[in-house]
């Protein structure tokens, strides 16, 4: 028996990437096994195939996602860049925590604006 999709479930194409982004043919699309992006994946290979040393953070969940890919990428030698303002968690003292406590110690906190003026 086939159960009724819940209320709160994720429209259809909620992982489609938004056309305003302007993904490109060349562009590195990786899906998630875990928590962090380099978990199961080969991220981290592509990464360095390509000379990428540096990497722009942001997304969903802060304290989940976000700060389990950044510990990895920050073990593996990556320099990190949190967008602090293109993140978001279930609270904002779940957010918080990890932009004060942990992310200054790994990498530097910055707002999307500062990041695109100094690209």
């Amino acid at each position: 028996m086939d159960a009724a999709t819940p209320a709160h479930a994720l429209p259809e194409n909620w992982w489609t990437w938004p056309t305003a982004l302007g993904k490109k043919d060349s562009d590195l699309e990786v899906t998630k096994r875990q928590w962090g992006a380099f978990y199961g994946t080969d991220l981290e290979l592509q990464l360095r195939r390509r000379g990428i040393d540096t990497i722009i953070l942001c997304g969903i969940s802060t304290n989940i996602g976000v700060e389990s890919t950044a510990r990895n990428a920050w073990e593996l030698g990556f320099n990190l860049i949190i967008a602090e303002d293109a993140c978001s968690a279930a609270s904002s003292e779940q957010h918080q925590s990890s932009m004060t406590h942990i992310f200054p110690r790994i990498g530097r906190v910055r707002s999307v604006e500062d990041i695109l003026n100094a690209l």
